[in-house]
């Protein structure tokens, strides 16, 4: 399954056929993409600025981590999303079934 989104620091649309290794880079702007504000779980607005709640804690956002909860994709930092279908994926991850 392919992952796109857009990279947070120069909205340059990224394409992955499976997943997104810790050493990438935007082609375009050279920034690491394996980042906070690339993974659909980055939030501002919440504690920890991360959805996911048993994620750690990560001091720079915009640089690679090694977070294992890390999700590619739509995001509030750039994504094409609506307002709609953010609050929905919001939702979706706070009432996810845990296993």
């Amino acid at each position: 399954m392919a992952v796109t989104f857009k990279c947070f620091q120069c909205q340059t649309e990224l394409s992955y056929m499976d997943r997104v290794g810790l050493r990438e880079e935007c082609p375009k702007c050279r920034s690491d993409v394996h980042v906070c504000r690339n993974c659909q779980f980055y939030d501002p607005k919440v504690y920890n600025e991360c959805r996911e709640n048993q994620a750690e804690r990560v001091s720079e956002r915009d640089r690679a981590n090694r977070c294992d909860y890390f999700s590619a994709g739509a995001n509030s930092a750039g994504s094409g999303l609506s307002k709609a279908d953010q609050l929905k994926a919001a939702a979706e991850a706070l009432f996810k079934k845990k296993d």
